[in-house]
């Protein structure tokens, strides 16, 4: 095996490790958002509602919600990858698995700490699911696909998106609290850091350090 092969390998192994790390994560942090039970992020209120409502699992409801949203990229003509499909199933087993293994919490003194561990592990999902590079969110390419379709800005989509989840999964009984506004103002520069971080480019000597360089991406994996 050639030396470039090798290193092809390597890497390639690496970033599979950062999508399906990342993934698990992701789920994870979700699941300690909701036992928190301050607030979760946005897409985690509408999760939460319709779980409320139907009696089915939230890993389930995200399960259902990622495949449902991942249809509507045919008709903005949005093409999946890998990161794309196992976030659809990756996530929501993950989430439903640390729910069984973390019970509720109670009192401002451990629901506090339980949300800020949430939040952070978040960011650190975001940065090794991203930098792995393996295609967006089924909800991220659902906001990229409406902003070329619309010709609207991303922050504009984005909000559009995020309010209507937001407000139908609060009507349908999702929790949405201090946790969910914390989140919104954390989530951009953590995974900001997480993505400098968990950067996978091959440095080049006469280029500034990983640190200096604008990360790879700049959505969540969602």
């Amino acid at each position: 095996m050639s030396d470039s092969t090798a290193r092809s390998s390597i890497r390639l192994t690496r970033r599979l490790i950062h999508l399906y790390v990342g993934l698990a994560l992701y789920g994870a942090s979700s699941a300690l958002l909701v036992r928190a039970g301050l607030g979760l992020e946005p897409w985690g209120v509408l999760h939460q509602g319709l779980a409320e409502r139907t009696g089915i699992s939230i890993g389930v409801v995200s399960i259902i919600v990622g495949a449902v949203v991942l249809l509507l990229w045919i008709p903005i003509r949005q093409r999946p990858g890998l990161g794309t499909v196992s976030n659809v199933f990756a996530v929501g087993v993950t989430m439903d698995g640390t729910l069984a293994l973390v019970p509720d919490v109670h009192g401002l003194g451990a629901q506090i700490p339980v949300m800020a561990a949430g939040i952070v592990l978040n960011g650190a999902a975001t940065g090794l699911y991203i930098s792995a590079r393996f295609g967006p969110g089924p909800r991220d390419g659902l906001m990229t696909g409406l902003y070329r379709l619309t010709g609207r800005s991303i922050r504009l989509v984005r909000t559009a998106i995020e309010v209507a989840v937001v407000v139908t999964g609060f009507l349908l009984g999702g929790a949405l609290g201090v946790g969910t506004v914390l989140y919104a103002l954390a989530i951009g520069p953590l995974a900001q850091l997480f993505l400098r971080l968990f950067d996978l480019s091959a440095p080049d000597p006469r280029t500034v350090a990983v640190s200096g360089r604008t990360p790879p991406g700049a959505i969540l994996p969602r």
